[in-house]
């Protein structure tokens, strides 16, 4: 690749020509961000209204939570036989 630029008239690019932070702090907050960004938009794909599917599943969380401790405050199941 690099004869074909040398012949064209243009210049090879290399790592070294891209401007990054020399912080290695300031490195982290940006990938950091960049994660929570993918996240979220990889979250959002598919769905036409996304506050109504956290809503739906913070119900289905509080159903479970209160099965639980229904199930827990009943105790042992008991077989009857006629």
């Amino acid at each position: 690749m690099g004869l074909l630029m040398s012949c064209c008239g243009g210049t090879p690019s290399s790592y070294s020509d891209i401007d990054q932070p020399s912080n290695p702090e300031e490195r982290r907050r940006q990938m950091a961000e960049a994660a929570e960004l993918r996240l979220k938009t990889q979250e959002g794909r598919g769905v036409k209204d996304p506050s109504a599917l956290k809503q739906r599943q913070k119900r289905l969380e509080e159903l479970e939570r209160k099965q639980e401790t229904a199930s827990s405050q009943e105790g042992n199941l008991r077989w009857q036989v006629n």
